[in-house]
């Protein structure tokens, strides 16, 4: 995958060369020779060693991708290097899967949107913020897109006991919201499982903001502050947003556990 130019956010970010200090050459042919091309060395960071670059004529080391931050693949990325974009898509493929699953339901469904949501970050790079976190600007286009398809397809399609069309048990137990104890009984387990296929009804029939703000709120773990960031709302938005849909909730549900 051929990525966006050097004219990336990030990039243009970086601390400004002194004068005098040759521009850095990533391999690229037709450079003449004698001019300094980076290689791989490590520096203190975060109080911790890294691989990154070493300013060495003629030598190119590879670089440990897996041992940088966000950010700095980030700038890797941004220069075109394919194994940049590799180590964003192990890095974030589960994640971002995830999120899209627990909203649509639909396996083949949640493969096609978060495909679709790395394609469009990739080729929006240019637009990222390194002043905040990648994962949530990711999930934030991941979390659009949904949005958008359930707009569109009006789905109502939540599963508290995990997705009908998932292909392992993994998969299922890892979608599905738990209202269950391990400590009860096998009549408690039953009221519960009925419990669960009302808060699943009740659920699909959110807004799909109120849904969105719910699920990252309280079955993916968010913080308040990072909901809003993923999903681009004012802080107060969003908690209007779980304000409201624990209301309607709470009227979906009435009388359902007494």
């Amino acid at each position: 995958m051929d990525g966006p130019d050097a004219g990336c956010a990030v990039v243009a970010g970086s601390r400004r060369r002194r004068s005098g200090t040759p521009a850095p050459s990533w391999g690229s042919p037709g450079r003449a020779r004698g001019v300094l091309k980076p290689a791989a060395a490590s520096f203190r960071r975060e109080g911790r060693k890294r691989f990154f670059i070493l300013w060495k004529t003629g030598i190119r080391i590879p670089v440990d991708y897996a041992a940088l931050d966000d950010r700095e693949v980030v700038i890797l990325a941004c220069k075109g290097r394919e194994p940049a974009f590799r180590e964003l898509l192990t890095r974030y493929e589960k994640p971002v899967f995830s999120l899209v699953f627990r909203m649509v339901r639909d396996a083949t469904l949640a493969e096609d949107l978060a495909q679709e949501a790395f394609v469009k970050a990739f080729h929006a790079l240019g637009s990222y913020d390194p002043k905040y976190k990648f994962s949530s600007w990711l999930f934030k286009i991941a979390n659009n897109l949904t949005i958008d398809h359930l707009r569109k397809k009006q789905l109502d399609t939540v599963s508290i006991h995990g997705s009908p069309h998932a292909r392992s048990n993994e998969e299922a137990e890892e979608s599905q919201i738990t209202v269950t104890d391990t400590s009860e009984t096998p009549e408690e387990y039953t009221e519960n499982r009925q419990l669960g296929t009302r808060i699943e009804a009740a659920i699909g029939h959110l807004r799909p903001e109120y849904r969105t703000a719910v699920l990252l709120r309280h079955v993916e773990g968010h913080s308040y502050e990072e909901v809003a960031e993923i999903m681009e709302v004012p802080l107060g938005t969003v908690k209007t947003f779980i304000h409201r849909g624990r209301s309607e909730l709470k009227e979906l549900l009435a009388g359902v556990a007494t």
